[in-house]
């Protein structure tokens, strides 16, 4: 039975070598040259492999083995590069079309638990309160070390109707809170509008998938219609947005900066991952046959004063939108400093409908800035309220640099640097505001059928400053 197993160790040692060395082979041919394969690391591995087989006390299947393995490879990495298996690949597709089964959390890992990154607006996690920063211990009786990312999150999606029981430890809490939620077909609205005041306009972003520039296109034609003059400011609220497509946020910036001005561009090893992102109908738009649906906004769209709301659930899309705006001076970014998830993944369909989601370059603002583990920084600093003593956007400030194994930021320049000092900083009331004959200032959360609170401190100090900007212009 050993001679066996070794014979199985090497016929699949040899297998690992041929693998192996037509990769590097195909690796030196296309791209830079790489060092030799390490013949003793894949002997170990092999050998390892054999004794899993012959003395682990259940049997193992390969498959299992192997998939687990190609698991702690880009796990071991960093927090966001991920082994796809078909139902995992197939619900990050459906994902990006705006609507999914599960609960409506952005999730990460750290130290073996479920790190909660944002809850998506309306959605089970949302209404149920979980929060940016809580740490997810236990799914049902089943506790969470010991589970990869995919599988966790293959436990927390099911059956809509069905119930699933979380329990959550959260800083500031003496014991870990326990939650029932219903899980439900996940319907994003990616882009929220309204008016809020005559001459003033609010748009929330939640995710950025395929149709977000055109929907916050027709939400700016719309203000223009209802207001029946130009608008004299726009609030454009990023918090709590996790990210999603990044075609989503060059069109969105292309929808208030210059044609052509640089949006983000990208740095990685490979020619593929060193990009270059402009204002241009080519970088958002699906296919050339599309029309672009950004060339007839009304003129004001170039020139309305902005601020754009940000907090420590802006990831990823939310960041290069605000840094892009930033920089190029269009736009005054209110709030707290981001999360900082700056690093570029990159899907590689594999056989048998799986893939690979591998972090392969990282992205830089126009004017050089690595956004990873930094951060956007506001230009003007206002924490988030608090009601009752509940801080009502956020938990406790989880950001990309708090994640085990996390991407260094890449830019020398920045990386020993603090994130910059607002020029501003306003404090947060720290009373509930007046409560207002539709708004339920106990909860924080909007009144029905609005999409945001009348209490929303951060909203309200941006149309202060809006207005503000809009005095000095008349006179």
């Amino acid at each position: 039975m050993r001679g066996k197993m070794q014979k199985t160790s090497l016929i699949f040692f040899g297998a690992i070598i041929g693998v192996m060395i037509s990769l590097n082979f195909s690796a030196v041919a296309n791209k830079e040259a790489v060092s030799p394969l390490p013949i003793d690391d894949l002997r170990a591995f092999t050998e390892v492999f054999g004794k899993i087989k012959s003395d682990y006390v259940e049997p193992v299947e390969d498959k299992k083995l192997i998939t687990e393995a190609i698991n702690g490879m880009l796990t071991g990495l960093d927090p966001h590069s991920a082994y796809l298996d078909a139902d995992a690949f197939k619900d990050l597709r459906v994902g990006t079309q705006g609507e999914f089964g599960g609960l409506g959390i952005e999730v990460s890992m750290e130290d073996g638990f479920v790190k909660v990154v944002s809850p998506i607006e309306d959605t089970p996690a949302f209404l149920a309160g979980i929060k940016s920063g809580d740490l997810i211990i236990k799914l049902d009786e089943t506790p969470i070390k010991g589970l990869t990312l995919n599988e966790a999150v293959k436990r927390m999606r099911g059956k809509p109707g069905t119930k699933i029981t979380l329990t959550v430890i959260r800083k500031g809490e003496a014991k870990p809170i326990v939650v029932t939620l219903t899980r439900a077909v996940i319907k994003i609205q990616s882009v929220k509008s309204k008016l809020v005041e005559p001459g003033y306009g609010y748009i929330r972003i939640t995710q950025f998938q395929e149709h977000t520039g055109e929907n916050m296109a027709q939400a700016l034609d719309t203000f223009y219609k209802q207001n029946k003059a130009p608008l004299k400011g726009l609030v454009l609220d990023l918090r709590n947005d996790p990210g999603g497509l990044l075609n989503g946020a060059v069109a969105v910036s292309a929808a208030f900066l210059p044609k052509d001005a640089l949006v983000v561009y990208t740095e990685g090893r490979t020619e593929d991952a060193k990009m270059r992102l402009t204002a241009s109908k080519e970088n958002y738009l699906h296919s050339a046959a599309e029309e672009d649906y950004l060339k007839n906004l009304p003129a004001g769209t170039k020139t309305v004063p902005m601020v754009v709301l940000v907090n420590g659930g802006s990831a990823s899309a939310s960041e290069i939108v605000a840094g892009a705006l930033q920089d190029h001076k269009r736009a005054i970014i209110m709030g707290t400093q981001t999360f900082g998830k700056g690093s570029v993944q990159t899907v590689l369909p594999l056989g048998n409908n799986t893939a690979i989601k591998l972090t392969t370059s990282r992205y830089f603002t126009p004017n050089g800035r690595s956004i990873q583990a930094k951060g956007i920084s506001p230009d003007i600093a206002v924490e988030e309220a608090t009601i009752n003593g509940v801080e009502q956007q956020g938990a406790f400030n989880l950001r990309e640099a708090d994640l085990e194994r996390h991407l260094s930021n890449g830019n020398k320049d920045e990386e020993t640097k603090k994130p910059e000092a607002p020029s501003i900083k306003l404090p947060a009331p720290s009373k509930p505001a007046p409560k207002g004959k539709d708004d339920k200032t106990d909860s924080g959360k909007p009144a029905p059928g609005e999409i945001v609170s009348k209490n929303d401190y951060q909203l309200n100090q941006a149309l202060n400053l809006l207005k503000g900007l809009n005095i000095l212009q008349n006179k």
